[in-house]
């Protein structure tokens, strides 16, 4: 989507008001940032996962335990499912703390906050179709509301919201379990195991369901982007070169005060050559 979106120009937002523009495909190269850095901090927690307690016994000293068990039988769970088990650099660490979970569930929260963050986004931006600002078209998977025949809602990101909140849940049940390791023992690996794991499975059958969905499905409304930039009084800050900051807020005023745009404006005051605004203008465009 990045890609296919670097050509529409769309008016960017600060503090939820119009800013200077920038691409859609530009938005969309965040929100791929967003998520494949969360890849990359989940796959970080790996190895720290793949460490096992087995051998340490009770209180982490290995009594009563031959001292080639844990190796031989680490060995026999990587072999049989494929993944690079390894026994515990620390007994008295890996059976009294539940540190790897803690990092590997902040690490699920990272990307669900990252999911709520993109969805509200795609939601805000599709709002309308008439009365919001319309940038973009969600595929539509229902045929209206329970009430509003013909009201198509977003309600694969409502979901995927949802499904973040509960992961960001798990994980607070999580931290105050992997706090509870009194002394040589944590007792709370159900609780820690349960939230993990959901937090998994929900995780990602949100993101298969969000890029099938929702994401793959998205079109942009281009002439509604554009007309939009052409509105948009932030456009006096690419003049501030050329006026200085103080002339370019007064067109600004003059502008809004007056519901022109800021090309209109200019070309009234005829304080640059006609030519020189639309070179300005037309170099927000990529």
């Amino acid at each position: 989507k990045s890609s296919r979106f670097a050509g529409v120009t769309k008016t960017g937002r600060t503090h939820l008001q119009d800013a200077l523009p920038v691409s859609l495909g530009d938005e969309f190269s965040g929100y791929a940032r967003q998520i494949a850095l969360g890849i990359d901090r989940l796959e970080a927690c790996l190895p720290r996962l793949y460490e096992l307690a087995l051998g340490g016994t009770a209180v982490g000293t290995g009594a009563n335990t031959h001292p080639d068990f844990a190796v031989k039988v680490v060995g026999k769970l990587a072999e049989a499912t494929g993944l690079p088990f390894t026994k515990a650099g620390n007994h008295f660490e890996a059976q009294a703390a539940r540190d790897s979970a803690i990092e590997t569930s902040a690490a699920l929260k990272t990307i669900a906050a990252g999911l709520v963050k993109i969805a509200n986004d795609l939601r805000l931006s599709a709002c309308g179709p008439r009365c919001g600002l319309g940038e973009i078209n969600l595929p539509e998977l229902q045929p209206g509301s329970s009430i509003m025949p013909g009201k198509v809602n977003p309600i694969i990101p409502e979901a995927v919201i949802q499904i973040a909140y509960q992961v960001m849940g798990n994980d607070l049940s999580i931290t105050l379990g992997g706090q509870s390791g009194f002394f040589e023992l944590n007792t709370t690996l159900p609780l820690i195991a349960y939230n993990l794991l959901q937090s998994i499975d929900l995780l990602g059958g949100a993101c298969s369901v969000f890029a099938d969905k929702c994401i793959n499905g998205i079109s942009a409304n281009e002439a509604v982007c554009e007309a939009q930039v052409e509105k948009n009084l932030s456009l006096v800050t690419l003049f501030v070169p050329h006026l200085g900051y103080d002339k370019a807020a007064e067109l600004a005023k003059k502008a809004y005060e007056s519901g022109k745009t800021i090309r209109e404006v200019l070309a009234e005051e005829k304080i640059l050559p006609e030519k020189t605004i639309d070179e300005i203008l037309k170099a927000i465009k990529k």
